[in-house]
């Protein structure tokens, strides 16, 4: 089913790119935290999971200056913007809710306590960065929210990236950008403080309209290290999120003739506020292969969203945080067992913040919390080309019912550079206050007697590496079971929307191929390819495309002063749904295929000087990324950094 999350009350009414894979073979130094819940790094080809790391590099060539269009190039992942820069974009793994990733920001979750899900239209790119992208259920080690996977975006150290970058940019649609890093790093301390604004006058979005939906965006983070001792590290991380975007409604008039579909709604806009901390200790002993570490987080958030009248509705979510994990690893070199036990107490408020109206359903807007305690055990081992896990939790929560999920992996690479891998695992997902509580002018009242879903799936896959690793692809298979799944239901006569529990299975299989090639060193050929059959109660799956394809070509002159990256990227045929019945129940559309081609190319005039450009929508592709929303046609930018 479709959960948007952030809907307006009338939408409701009418409602040289470094691409690893585990599916790849992996150089030896590449490694992840999100695999393992010991916070250790893990090499890649030691995790029998399905990973994909975007590093700094690639963030770089292609780039990127919203981290959602890279996520187009990673395998399972689907993405829909409901309009502009800045507007709701979601982000689906596998088929699964936009509500069933957890997302982390170095390693802090910043899911929406509200809505229960993150935007990411709210995410703009720092200027060094990382990704890491682990598929399937992962409850196991994270709770609630991780049943499609987990995407962690990770900040660069002042000790690995040391250093001061600032960069401007301009170009079309009237879109100016700059970001500043400064970083630095001594024996015993380092930093990384980062800056980064995005303003776009925006295009029109109503289909025939004239009003641009425009966007300002503003990051900026704080990212501290100190090492007393060599056993002893201190962290501390402070990040900042404000977006301020247009919005256009939809008509919600059955006598228009655009009833349905989104209207030009001068004055309705949304502002985004969100700040999020850090702060952790980690203790080592046993010459480092015993790590202790006590972590404390918070996020906060408020959204609003005005008319031309004032504010129209919004909300507000906080979420504490604290863990505790304790990892051992013992063993030889060529038997290593990691053994970690984590405990997890997090609280989440929230509150709806719409304005009075007098009737029955204010009781909607009072305060209300979760509390939830995870406990955690994981055992790791590798042994040559042998590795093997097997993980599980138990949460105990006050609002719903206790759950326990697991997870066991493993593979084997053979001598051949082949690797075999599978897993099993469970999930759950919890609901969110909206769907418990949430209330849109009458047309969508919230259900508190709702109970989480439940997921179930295995994967299998295959990887090749040939050449010396120059060449690499593999494919992956999944297969998911969710139960108890939270949809939307008009029930006559009022056909007033309202969420339910499915008394009937979804489904979601499909198959995730890659190939990665670096023929010589001054060229790197990246392609990916997804295709997913998600079916709710035997119906096809609305924003999920059956297929998925992106192909990066990113080739740099033998002296590396010129480079330049082609994508390409393709989003296959879905279904998404029109409230264009005037009794506002949704009716089914099939929106068209689309491909989109973007250019990049940067020239280093100096050792601290570059100069960069780019073309979006090469082809001025007309396309829309859900029904009745148009989008941005050919696009030009040119910018310059500078770096020392």
């Amino acid at each position: 089913m479709l959960k948007t999350g952030f809907v307006s009350l009338i939408a409701i009414a009418a409602a040289s790119p470094a691409l690893a894979n585990s599916d790849a073979a992996d150089a030896p130094d590449d490694v992840v935290v999100t695999a393992s819940r010991s916070g250790e790094e893990v090499r890649v080809e030691d995790v029998p999971a399905s990973i994909t790391v975007i590093d700094a590099q690639a963030l770089e060539d292609r780039q990127t200056r919203i981290v959602s269009d890279v996520l187009r190039d990673v395998p399972g992942i689907a993405v829909n913007r409901t309009g502009g820069i800045g507007s709701l974009t979601q982000i689906r793994v596998r088929g699964t809710e936009a509500n069933h990733v957890l997302v982390l920001v170095d390693g802090i979750e910043v899911a929406d306590p509200y809505q229960g899900e993150y935007d990411f239209g709210t995410l703009i790119a720092d200027p060094a960065a990382r990704i890491e992208v682990l598929r399937g259920q992962q409850s196991s080690l994270y709770g609630s929210d991780a049943i499609g996977g987990v995407i962690h975006y990770i900040t660069l150290s002042g000790a690995e990236a040391p250093g001061f970058s600032a960069r401007a940019k301009a170009g079309s649609f009237g879109t100016v950008s700059a970001a500043a890093r400064a970083a630095g790093a001594s024996d015993a301390f380092d930093y990384a403080l980062t800056a980064s604004w995005l303003h776009s006058d925006g295009v029109p979005t109503a289909r025939g309209g004239s009003r641009k939906v425009g966007a300002d965006s503003v990051g900026a983070s704080v990212k501290l290290n100190w090492r007393p001792t060599e056993t002893f590290k201190l962290t501390g991380v402070l990040r900042y999120s404000h977006t301020d975007a247009d919005t256009n409604n939809t008509d919600g008039d059955p006598t228009s003739p655009t009833f349905g579909t989104t209207i030009d709604s001068p004055g309705v806009y949304f502002v985004n506020d969100a700040i999020y901390g850090l702060l952790s200790a980690e203790l080592t002993a046993l010459d480092g292969r015993w790590t202790n570490t006590l972590t404390g987080q918070f996020s906060d958030t408020e959204r609003t969203n005005y008319s031309p009248f004032g504010v129209d509705y919004g909300d507000k979510g906080q979420r504490y945080k604290g863990s505790f994990v304790s990892s051992l690893r013992f063993g030889s070199d060529a038997v290593s067992h990691r053994v970690t036990g984590a405990v997890d107490v997090e609280r989440e408020d929230y509150r709806n913040t719409t304005p009075s109206s007098g009737s029955p359903f204010d009781a909607f807007t009072g305060k209300r919390s979760t509390t939830n305690v995870g406990l955690v055990g994981q055992y790791e081992l590798t042994a040559g080309g042998l590795a093997l896990g097997g993980s599980v939790r138990h949460d105990d929560n006050d609002r719903f019912a206790n759950a326990t999920t697991w997870r066991v992996q493993g593979g084997y690479r053979l001598a051949t550079g082949t690797r075999l891998r599978a897993a099993y695992g469970t999930g759950v997902k919890n609901p969110g206050y909206y769907e418990l509580y949430g209330y849109s002018d009458g047309r969508y009242i919230g259900n508190p007697d709702l109970k989480p879903e439940q997921s179930k799936g295995w994967e299998a896959g295959v990887d090749q590496e040939l050449l010396d690793g120059k060449v690499s692809f593999g494919a992956t298979y999944f297969d998911t079971v969710l139960t108890d799944e939270i949809y939307t239901s008009y029930p006559a006569p009022t056909f007033v929307a309202t969420p339910a529990n499915r008394a009937t299975e979804s489904k979601q299989h499909g198959v995730e191929l890659f190939a990665s090639a670096r023929p010589i060193p001054q060229l790197r050929l990246d392609a990916s390819y997804t295709h997913v059959d998600a079916q709710e109660n035997g119906v096809e799956e609305v924003r999920r495309p059956g297929d998925i394809a992106s192909f990066n070509a990113t080739f740099a002159s033998a002296d590396e002063r010129f480079s330049t990256t082609l994508t390409v990227r393709h989003n296959g045929r879905f279904v998404d749904i029109a409230y264009t019945d005037p009794s506002y129940v949704p009716v089914r559309v099939s929106m068209k295929p689309y491909t989109l081609v973007n250019l990049a190319a940067r020239y280093r005039v100096t050792e601290t000087i570059q100069l960069f450009g780019r073309v979006e929508n090469l082809f001025d592709v007309d396309y829309e990324e859900i029904f009745g929303t148009a989008t941005s046609g050919i696009g030009a930018y040119g910018g310059v950094r500078v770096a020392f």
